[in-house]
Protein backbone atom coordinates (compact mmCIF):
# COMPACT_ATOMS: atom_id res chain seq x y z
CA UNK A 1 0.00 0.00 0.00
CA UNK A 2 2.74 2.47 0.98
CA UNK A 3 4.65 1.67 -2.20
CA UNK A 4 1.52 2.29 -4.28
CA UNK A 5 0.89 5.67 -2.61
CA UNK A 6 4.53 6.70 -3.06
CA UNK A 7 4.41 5.67 -6.72
CA UNK A 8 1.28 7.72 -7.32
CA UNK A 9 2.86 10.79 -5.73
CA UNK A 10 5.93 10.40 -7.96
CA UNK A 11 3.67 10.09 -11.00
CA UNK A 12 1.86 13.26 -9.93
CA UNK A 13 5.02 15.40 -10.02
CA UNK A 14 4.89 16.02 -13.81
CA UNK A 15 1.22 16.99 -13.48
CA UNK A 16 2.03 19.52 -10.76
CA UNK A 17 4.88 20.94 -12.85
CA UNK A 18 2.54 21.27 -15.82
CA UNK A 19 -0.05 23.02 -13.63
CA UNK A 20 2.53 25.56 -12.44
CA UNK A 21 3.82 26.28 -15.97
CA UNK A 22 0.41 26.63 -17.61
CA UNK A 23 -1.09 28.56 -14.72
CA UNK A 24 1.83 30.97 -14.40
CA UNK A 25 2.09 31.93 -18.05
CA UNK A 26 -1.69 32.10 -18.62
CA UNK A 27 -2.08 34.48 -15.69
CA UNK A 28 0.68 36.76 -16.92
CA UNK A 29 -0.38 36.93 -20.57
CA UNK A 30 -3.90 38.14 -19.74
CA UNK A 31 -4.27 41.85 -20.65
CA UNK A 32 -3.97 44.25 -17.75
CA UNK A 33 -2.01 43.76 -14.57
CA UNK A 34 -1.83 44.54 -10.85
CA UNK A 35 -0.68 48.10 -11.47
CA UNK A 36 -3.55 48.81 -13.86
CA UNK A 37 -6.05 47.29 -11.40
CA UNK A 38 -4.67 49.36 -8.51
CA UNK A 39 -4.39 52.69 -10.30
CA UNK A 40 -7.52 52.48 -12.45
CA UNK A 41 -8.10 53.84 -15.96
CA UNK A 42 -6.19 57.08 -15.30
CA UNK A 43 -2.90 55.31 -14.55
CA UNK A 44 0.15 56.81 -16.23
CA UNK A 45 2.74 54.60 -17.95
CA UNK A 46 5.42 55.92 -15.60
CA UNK A 47 3.47 54.95 -12.49
CA UNK A 48 2.59 51.53 -13.95
CA UNK A 49 6.26 50.88 -14.71
CA UNK A 50 7.21 51.90 -11.17
CA UNK A 51 4.73 49.46 -9.56
CA UNK A 52 5.77 46.67 -11.92
CA UNK A 53 9.37 47.25 -10.92
CA UNK A 54 8.45 47.09 -7.22
CA UNK A 55 6.67 43.75 -7.71
CA UNK A 56 9.38 42.39 -9.98
CA UNK A 57 7.01 42.16 -12.93
CA UNK A 58 9.38 43.98 -15.26
CA UNK A 59 11.69 40.96 -15.50
CA UNK A 60 11.35 38.30 -18.24
CA UNK A 61 8.63 35.74 -17.58
CA UNK A 62 10.99 32.72 -17.43
CA UNK A 63 13.02 34.44 -14.69
CA UNK A 64 9.82 35.32 -12.80
CA UNK A 65 8.67 31.71 -13.09
CA UNK A 66 11.95 30.28 -11.77
CA UNK A 67 11.88 32.74 -8.86
CA UNK A 68 8.28 31.85 -8.04
CA UNK A 69 8.94 28.08 -8.21
CA UNK A 70 11.97 28.53 -5.95
CA UNK A 71 9.78 30.25 -3.36
CA UNK A 72 7.12 27.55 -3.84
CA UNK A 73 9.60 24.77 -3.10
CA UNK A 74 10.40 26.49 0.19
CA UNK A 75 6.69 26.62 1.11
CA UNK A 76 6.36 30.32 0.32
CA UNK A 77 3.32 31.16 -1.82
CA UNK A 78 4.22 34.84 -1.88
CA UNK A 79 2.52 37.96 -0.58
CA UNK A 80 -0.76 39.34 -1.85
CA UNK A 81 -0.45 42.60 -3.81
CA UNK A 82 -3.90 43.76 -2.72
CA UNK A 83 -4.14 42.55 0.90
CA UNK A 84 -0.39 42.86 1.64
CA UNK A 85 -0.69 39.58 3.53
CA UNK A 86 0.79 36.13 3.17
CA UNK A 87 -1.03 34.10 0.52
CA UNK A 88 -0.65 30.98 2.66
CA UNK A 89 -2.46 32.59 5.60
CA UNK A 90 -5.24 33.86 3.32
CA UNK A 91 -5.73 30.40 1.83
CA UNK A 92 -5.62 28.69 5.24
CA UNK A 93 -8.29 31.10 6.47
CA UNK A 94 -10.65 30.47 3.56
CA UNK A 95 -9.86 26.85 2.66
CA UNK A 96 -11.79 25.20 5.57
CA UNK A 97 -14.98 26.96 4.44
CA UNK A 98 -14.63 25.73 0.86
CA UNK A 99 -13.66 22.22 1.97
CA UNK A 100 -16.68 22.06 4.28
CA UNK A 101 -18.95 23.25 1.46
CA UNK A 102 -17.52 20.81 -1.11
CA UNK A 103 -17.17 17.99 1.44
CA UNK A 104 -20.77 18.19 2.61
CA UNK A 105 -21.92 18.52 -0.99
CA UNK A 106 -19.97 15.40 -2.02
CA UNK A 107 -21.30 13.30 0.87
CA UNK A 108 -24.93 14.36 0.39
CA UNK A 109 -24.73 14.07 -3.41
CA UNK A 110 -23.23 10.58 -3.17
CA UNK A 111 -25.85 9.35 -0.72
CA UNK A 112 -28.74 10.78 -2.73
CA UNK A 113 -27.26 9.57 -6.04
CA UNK A 114 -26.76 6.02 -4.74
CA UNK A 115 -30.26 5.82 -3.28
CA UNK A 116 -31.95 7.48 -6.24
CA UNK A 117 -30.02 5.55 -8.88
CA UNK A 118 -30.56 2.24 -7.10
CA UNK A 119 -34.30 2.74 -6.76
CA UNK A 120 -34.54 3.84 -10.40
CA UNK A 121 -32.65 0.75 -11.51
CA UNK A 122 -34.84 -1.55 -9.44
CA UNK A 123 -38.00 0.04 -10.88
CA UNK A 124 -36.53 0.79 -14.31
CA UNK A 125 -38.82 1.68 -17.20
CA UNK A 126 -41.67 2.58 -14.85
CA UNK A 127 -43.48 5.89 -14.32
CA UNK A 128 -41.35 6.52 -11.24
CA UNK A 129 -38.17 6.06 -13.29
CA UNK A 130 -39.40 8.40 -16.03
CA UNK A 131 -40.48 11.12 -13.58
CA UNK A 132 -37.22 11.06 -11.63
CA UNK A 133 -35.23 11.08 -14.88
CA UNK A 134 -37.11 14.14 -16.11
CA UNK A 135 -36.55 15.99 -12.81
CA UNK A 136 -32.84 15.17 -12.64
CA UNK A 137 -32.29 16.14 -16.27
CA UNK A 138 -34.03 19.44 -15.53
CA UNK A 139 -31.47 20.29 -12.85
CA UNK A 140 -28.61 18.83 -14.89
CA UNK A 141 -29.38 21.14 -17.81
CA UNK A 142 -29.36 24.29 -15.66
CA UNK A 143 -26.09 26.26 -15.35
CA UNK A 144 -24.90 26.30 -11.76
CA UNK A 145 -25.07 30.10 -11.50
CA UNK A 146 -28.64 30.17 -12.81
CA UNK A 147 -29.65 27.39 -10.40
CA UNK A 148 -28.17 29.36 -7.50
CA UNK A 149 -30.13 32.48 -8.45
CA UNK A 150 -33.38 30.49 -8.68
CA UNK A 151 -32.75 28.93 -5.26
CA UNK A 152 -32.11 32.37 -3.74
CA UNK A 153 -35.32 33.75 -5.25
CA UNK A 154 -37.35 30.79 -3.98
CA UNK A 155 -36.00 29.99 -0.53
CA UNK A 156 -34.57 33.36 0.52
CA UNK A 157 -36.65 36.10 -1.09
CA UNK A 158 -40.07 34.48 -1.58
CA UNK A 159 -40.20 32.01 1.33
CA UNK A 160 -37.67 33.82 3.57
CA UNK A 161 -36.47 30.50 5.02
CA UNK A 162 -32.72 31.04 4.67
CA UNK A 163 -30.38 34.03 4.26
CA UNK A 164 -29.38 34.87 0.70
CA UNK A 165 -25.64 34.94 1.30
CA UNK A 166 -22.69 35.44 3.58
CA UNK A 167 -21.49 33.15 6.33
CA UNK A 168 -23.11 34.74 9.36
CA UNK A 169 -25.45 37.55 10.32
CA UNK A 170 -23.37 40.75 10.69
CA UNK A 171 -25.81 41.97 13.36
CA UNK A 172 -25.05 38.91 15.50
CA UNK A 173 -21.68 39.36 17.27
CA UNK A 174 -21.53 35.69 18.33
CA UNK A 175 -22.90 33.53 15.51
CA UNK A 176 -23.21 29.90 16.52
CA UNK A 177 -23.54 26.59 14.72
CA UNK A 178 -27.17 27.29 13.84
CA UNK A 179 -26.20 30.47 12.01
CA UNK A 180 -23.55 28.55 10.06
CA UNK A 181 -26.14 25.92 9.07
CA UNK A 182 -28.59 28.59 7.91
CA UNK A 183 -26.01 30.30 5.69
CA UNK A 184 -24.53 27.07 4.31
CA UNK A 185 -27.76 25.25 3.44
CA UNK A 186 -28.52 27.03 0.17
CA UNK A 187 -24.95 26.84 -1.24
CA UNK A 188 -24.82 23.12 -0.41
CA UNK A 189 -28.28 22.59 -1.93
CA UNK A 190 -27.17 24.29 -5.14
CA UNK A 191 -24.03 22.15 -5.37
CA UNK A 192 -25.97 18.94 -4.64
CA UNK A 193 -28.76 19.59 -7.14
CA UNK A 194 -26.25 20.37 -9.85
CA UNK A 195 -24.34 17.15 -9.13
CA UNK A 196 -26.80 14.34 -8.36
CA UNK A 197 -28.31 14.33 -11.85
CA UNK A 198 -25.15 13.11 -13.58
CA UNK A 199 -24.03 10.87 -10.72
CA UNK A 200 -27.52 9.40 -10.36
CA UNK A 201 -27.56 8.39 -14.04
CA UNK A 202 -24.21 6.64 -13.67
CA UNK A 203 -25.51 4.80 -10.61
CA UNK A 204 -28.74 3.81 -12.35
CA UNK A 205 -26.88 2.42 -15.36
CA UNK A 206 -24.39 0.50 -13.22
CA UNK A 207 -27.09 -0.88 -10.91
CA UNK A 208 -29.24 -1.96 -13.86
CA UNK A 209 -26.34 -3.92 -15.33
CA UNK A 210 -25.55 -5.67 -12.03
CA UNK A 211 -29.16 -6.62 -11.30
CA UNK A 212 -29.22 -8.90 -14.38
CA UNK A 213 -25.87 -10.61 -13.75
CA UNK A 214 -25.77 -14.37 -13.38
CA UNK A 215 -24.56 -14.12 -9.77
CA UNK A 216 -27.63 -12.08 -8.81
CA UNK A 217 -29.99 -14.50 -10.58
CA UNK A 218 -28.27 -17.42 -8.85
CA UNK A 219 -28.66 -15.78 -5.43
CA UNK A 220 -32.36 -15.25 -6.08
CA UNK A 221 -32.82 -18.84 -7.23
CA UNK A 222 -31.28 -20.06 -3.95
CA UNK A 223 -33.93 -18.18 -1.99
CA UNK A 224 -31.69 -15.37 -0.70
CA UNK A 225 -33.70 -12.44 0.65
CA UNK A 226 -34.30 -9.72 -1.93
CA UNK A 227 -32.80 -7.07 0.33
CA UNK A 228 -29.58 -9.11 0.65
CA UNK A 229 -29.47 -9.68 -3.12
CA UNK A 230 -29.84 -5.98 -3.86
CA UNK A 231 -27.56 -4.61 -1.14
CA UNK A 232 -24.79 -7.22 -1.09
CA UNK A 233 -24.66 -8.66 -4.59
CA UNK A 234 -25.72 -5.68 -6.72
CA UNK A 235 -25.29 -2.40 -4.84
CA UNK A 236 -21.78 -3.02 -3.52
CA UNK A 237 -20.32 -3.58 -6.98
CA UNK A 238 -22.45 -0.86 -8.57
CA UNK A 239 -20.83 1.97 -6.58
CA UNK A 240 -17.39 1.37 -8.13
CA UNK A 241 -18.05 3.62 -11.18
CA UNK A 242 -19.29 6.33 -8.82
CA UNK A 243 -16.01 6.22 -6.90
CA UNK A 244 -14.12 6.65 -10.17
CA UNK A 245 -16.39 9.54 -11.06
CA UNK A 246 -15.59 11.20 -7.73
CA UNK A 247 -11.90 11.53 -8.56
CA UNK A 248 -12.66 12.86 -12.04
CA UNK A 249 -15.33 15.27 -10.80
CA UNK A 250 -13.31 17.01 -8.08
CA UNK A 251 -12.03 19.79 -10.39
CA UNK A 252 -15.60 20.45 -11.55
CA UNK A 253 -16.79 20.53 -7.94
CA UNK A 254 -14.18 23.14 -7.03
CA UNK A 255 -15.02 25.23 -10.08
CA UNK A 256 -18.71 24.92 -9.21
CA UNK A 257 -17.92 25.98 -5.66
CA UNK A 258 -16.23 29.10 -7.07
CA UNK A 259 -19.45 30.18 -8.82
CA UNK A 260 -21.55 29.25 -5.81
CA UNK A 261 -19.36 31.26 -3.44
CA UNK A 262 -19.57 34.29 -5.72
CA UNK A 263 -23.36 34.01 -6.05
CA UNK A 264 -23.94 33.53 -2.32
CA UNK A 265 -21.07 35.82 -1.26
CA UNK A 266 -19.71 32.85 0.68
CA UNK A 267 -16.20 33.67 2.00
CA UNK A 268 -14.14 30.76 0.73
CA UNK A 269 -11.36 30.06 -1.73
CA UNK A 270 -13.72 30.57 -4.66
CA UNK A 271 -14.66 34.10 -3.63
CA UNK A 272 -11.03 34.83 -2.77
CA UNK A 273 -10.00 33.66 -6.25
CA UNK A 274 -12.71 35.79 -7.88
CA UNK A 275 -11.61 38.94 -6.03
CA UNK A 276 -7.95 38.19 -6.81
CA UNK A 277 -8.76 37.77 -10.51
CA UNK A 278 -10.50 41.15 -10.57
CA UNK A 279 -7.54 42.76 -8.79
CA UNK A 280 -4.96 40.86 -10.92
CA UNK A 281 -3.47 39.60 -7.66
CA UNK A 282 -1.10 37.05 -9.22
CA UNK A 283 0.24 35.43 -6.00
CA UNK A 284 -3.28 34.57 -4.75
CA UNK A 285 -4.40 33.27 -8.15
CA UNK A 286 -1.35 31.05 -8.55
CA UNK A 287 -1.47 29.88 -4.94
CA UNK A 288 -5.08 28.74 -5.29
CA UNK A 289 -4.33 27.07 -8.65
CA UNK A 290 -1.48 25.06 -7.10
CA UNK A 291 -3.45 24.13 -3.96
CA UNK A 292 -6.50 23.10 -6.00
CA UNK A 293 -4.36 20.99 -8.34
CA UNK A 294 -2.74 19.28 -5.36
CA UNK A 295 -6.11 18.58 -3.73
CA UNK A 296 -7.39 17.15 -7.02
CA UNK A 297 -4.46 14.74 -7.16
CA UNK A 298 -5.10 13.75 -3.54
CA UNK A 299 -8.77 13.20 -4.40
CA UNK A 300 -7.86 10.89 -7.27
CA UNK A 301 -5.56 8.93 -4.95
CA UNK A 302 -8.30 8.59 -2.33
CA UNK A 303 -10.70 7.37 -5.01
CA UNK A 304 -8.20 4.65 -5.98
CA UNK A 305 -7.78 3.63 -2.35
CA UNK A 306 -11.53 3.45 -1.81
CA UNK A 307 -11.67 0.81 -4.51
CA UNK A 308 -9.88 -1.58 -2.19
CA UNK A 309 -12.36 -0.94 0.60
CA UNK A 310 -15.40 -1.52 -1.59
CA UNK A 311 -13.99 -4.43 -3.59
CA UNK A 312 -11.59 -6.68 -1.61
CA UNK A 313 -10.52 -8.40 -4.85
CA UNK A 314 -8.50 -5.31 -5.78
CA UNK A 315 -4.93 -5.49 -4.54
CA UNK A 316 -2.34 -2.70 -4.61
CA UNK A 317 1.14 -3.94 -5.38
Amino acid sequence: MFRFILQRFVQAIPSLIGITIIGFFLVHVVPGGPAQAMLGPKATPLRIAQINREFGLNRPLPIQYVTWVGQLLHGNLGTSYYYNESVFSLIMTNMPRTLSLVGIGIVVAHIVSILLGSVQAYYHDTKFDYIVTAITYFFYSMPIFWLGIIIILLFSINLNWFPSGGLSNPLNPNPGFGSWVDHTTLPVLTLVLGTIAGWGRYMRTSMTEHLVLRSVRTARSKGVKESVVVLKHALRNSVLPLITLLGMALPNLFSGALLIEVIFNYPGMGLLFWDAANQRDYPIILGIVVITGFLTIIGNLLADLLYGLVDPRIQYN
